[in-house]
């Protein structure tokens, strides 16, 4: 990153936080360090999934530090960019104050995918795909939202400005 430039905020949304959203934010650390300051939350949070950890793992990026929280206890007004992550977060997003821009871009959930697995090496092998699958969807992230985080709040032209003005 060059010398002064600000690192977008994104904040990766699921229902639980214990999963697909703590992929896309190991992702982000890992791909995008100089670009973006990478967080997750669930609508509630659930507890880190070990298969999650041992799947990132198996790829190269280690999440076992991460801890699963709700979006609840995250100061709101810091993200540019909110990233909803599976379907039942995008229908319970609560609304963010400031100029985030919120997408969605749903991810299967490789607990639901491994249920009927027969082996262990079977159920990882459900996450590994979705952790791919993630991994190459954040990758290209800052180039699909082209979002400016030095643009200060409100004055983002994206953003209509407040009524009123």
């Amino acid at each position: 990153m060059e010398g002064n430039q600000k690192k977008l905020n994104v904040l990766f949304l699921c229902t639980g936080n214990s999963c697909r959203s703590q992929m896309a934010e190991g992702w982000a650390r890992a791909l995008l360090v100089d670009r973006v300051e990478a967080f997750s939350a669930g609508t509630r949070a659930q507890g880190l999934n070990p298969v999650a950890v041992k799947a990132m793992a198996r790829l190269g990026v280690d999440i076992s530090g991460h801890s699963s929280k709700s979006v609840a206890e995250l100061e709101l007004d810091r993200f540019d960019l909110v990233v909803t992550v599976c379907d039942n977060a995008r229908d319970n997003c609560p609304t963010f104050p400031g100029r985030a821009k919120v997408i969605h871009h749903a991810f299967d959930d490789p607990p639901a995918l491994a249920e009927g697995a027969g082996s262990d090496a079977e159920a990882l092998g459900y996450y590994l795909r979705v952790c791919s699958e993630i991994r190459a969807w954040v990758a290209d992230l800052p180039e699909r939202n082209k979002i400016d985080p030095a643009v200060p709040r409100n004055l983002d032209p994206q953003v209509p400005p407040p009524s009123g003005r």
